[in-house]
């Protein structure tokens, strides 16, 4: 079977996405040949790509039980989820809080496609094909609004998202529309990708990578991904530490020198608590 005739109806086998890239890079297999061409290519002038999409992934999963075992949220909103490849959210939080909600929130149709496979289907998950661009059909969503009460304490996740958000979506604004819908005593986990520590090589194959895509990348600085918090409370990314953005590998690290790695730094991190 060609994977034209395995890709479920109104996936574009022929085009990479960002979903199918990112599950690539995990090692997953929710993904084409074209992406895995792409992925392969990008590696070779990137070549930290998979640690940082790891090292991402371990921020996620971190934030997400720290949420949990720390600050006993018991709801969480994972937009732009993409494919539930390896260590989902769910998955993640019911380590602590077995009975714990999840809403997975993407635009991607292979999303939609693959998601009932791979999520329990137990009344406490959810998946949401929506644009999150759009906070006010995502927010008011009846299977959203059926899982998550809004009067008490969320967990919202915006991992390796915000940077397929140009500029003129104004994505700062975004992110405080939808801080700002959560109750006092929420936590905001995001992460973004950045070029200010990568050679110009790498940052060129980014952007050619993704320009083939229904979604570009825009890579943005500490300041730019800083801005995303103004409202927020920062929380220290490990003991001692000052509040502040840091590498994704670093937050929530049990030895957080040793995970500063090549490719922890191509992802800005942080975690900030609605006042």
């Amino acid at each position: 079977m060609t994977e034209a005739e395995q890709a479920p109806p109104g996936v574009d086998p022929s085009t990479p996405s960002p979903a199918r890239l990112y599950d690539y890079y995990l090692g997953g297999t929710t993904n084409f040949q074209v992406d895995r061409i792409a992925g392969d290519r990008l590696r070779d002038a990137l070549p930290d790509l998979y640690d940082a999409a790891w090292a991402n992934r371990g921020f996620h999963q971190r934030a997400a039980r720290w949420m949990a075992s720390e600050q006993g949220i018991r709801q969480f909103i994972d937009l732009g989820s993409g494919l539930p490849t390896q260590g989902n959210t769910h998955l993640s939080v019911r380590q602590v809080i077995p009975d714990a909600r999840v809403v997975y929130v993407d635009v991607d149709p292979m999303v939609a496609a693959m998601s009932g496979e791979l999520l329990a289907d137990d009344g406490r998950t959810s998946v949401i094909i929506a644009d999150m661009r759009d906070p006010d059909e995502v927010l008011s969503h009846p299977d959203l609004r059926a899982l998550i009460d809004f009067t008490q304490p969320v967990g919202l996740l915006m991992t390796a998202v915000l940077h397929f958000i140009g500029d003129g979506s104004d994505p700062w604004a975004l992110v405080t529309r939808y801080a700002d819908a959560l109750a006092p005593g929420s936590y905001v986990a995001l992460s973004h990708a950045t070029a200010d520590k990568l050679p110009p090589r790498s940052v060129q194959a980014m952007y050619a990578t993704y320009e083939n895509t229904p979604t570009r990348i825009y890579l943005r600085s500490r300041a730019d991904v800083r801005r995303f918090f103004d409202g927020l409370e920062f929380v220290p990314p490990y003991p001692d530490a000052a509040p502040c953005v840091t590498y994704v590998g670093v937050w929530g690290a049990d030895d957080p020198e040793a995970a500063d790695s090549e490719g922890s730094r191509v992802l800005y991190c942080g975690v900030g608590k609605r006042p």
